[in-house]
């Protein structure tokens, strides 16, 4: 059976510094998904446990208290909505939410691929070989950590976060991760049970551009891991396309319901 665009799991509201749009709200986000018969979508707002440790600036207001003006989140019968966040990984390869604090969230989203923070994500100055080595450490300090696998998925894994350098060199980091790393990393996240973020702007790329961006996806479904859509919509106008963006994500990469990520 054909892959059905149901759900959202990564979508931010007016709480995230980089949304700060006042429509974007709960209440947008559910209309948004009854608007488009989905039966799952989660709020995921950019967060930082203080309990871990040191955080840059910008993510230190973005404390328990503050996700949680969300709360108590509007209710419909015929949506789940879920409260969730998207944390990040430090230099040292630490996730920002304590495993004793994963309770307190439906779904956690944790970024491998937030580059542009330098001094506090990476390093500064990084050469292209060394962003690429970065790419690939960072996937395996994940699948190290002892965090609740289930309930976690991995946020947009070929974003051009990787390197602003140029429109598109995120895509030439890509390029440099050989078949059998990719194999190593998705056949990991197949067994813990991570799953894999679909958040692909596909009117981006031409037909090769895009071909390489869904190489390490290909790879990714055949060692069996599950996908779950996310549109990162920060404004309601993004609400608005992310239909568009979602579907045509999966006529690109064509997926079966078998392959869906369910947070239980």
């Amino acid at each position: 059976m054909k892959y059905i665009y149901d759900h959202d799991m990564h979508i931010h509201s007016r709480l995230s510094p980089c949304s700060g749009d006042e429509n974007q709200t709960p209440r947008r986000i559910l209309d948004y998904a009854l608007a488009n018969g989905l039966t799952t979508v989660a709020v995921t707002d950019h967060f930082w446990d203080p309990s871990v440790g040191e955080c840059s600036n910008w993510y230190k207001p973005l404390n328990i208290e503050h996700l949680s003006k969300s709360l108590p989140l509007p209710q419909d019968d015929k949506v789940r909505f879920l409260f969730g966040c998207e944390t990040d990984m430090d230099m040292k390869g630490n996730i920002g939410l304590a495993k004793d604090n994963f309770d307190v969230f439906d779904f956690v989203i944790v970024s491998t691929t937030h580059f542009h923070m330098e001094g506090f994500t990476v390093p500064a100055g990084m050469t292209k070989e060394e962003r690429k080595e970065r790419y690939v450490r960072r996937f395996h300090q994940l699948l190290n950590s002892d965090i609740p696998f289930h309930k976690t998925g991995i946020a947009h894994l070929t974003c051009n976060l990787i390197d602003r350098s140029s429109q598109k060199a995120h895509i030439e980091t890509v390029d440099m991760v050989s078949d059998n790393e990719f194999y190593e990393i998705f056949c990991g996240v197949a067994r813990s049970g991570l799953g894999v973020e679909l958040n692909i702007y596909v009117n981006w790329y031409n037909g090769d551009e895009l071909s390489r961006v869904l190489r390490p996806y290909r790879i990714a479904k055949e060692c069996g891991c599950k996908f779950y859509l996310g549109s990162d919509s920060h404004h309601n106008t993004n609400l608005l396309n992310a239909p568009q963006k979602l579907t045509s994500t999966l006529d690109a990469f064509p997926l079966e319901e078998k392959d869906k990520f369910i947070v239980k």
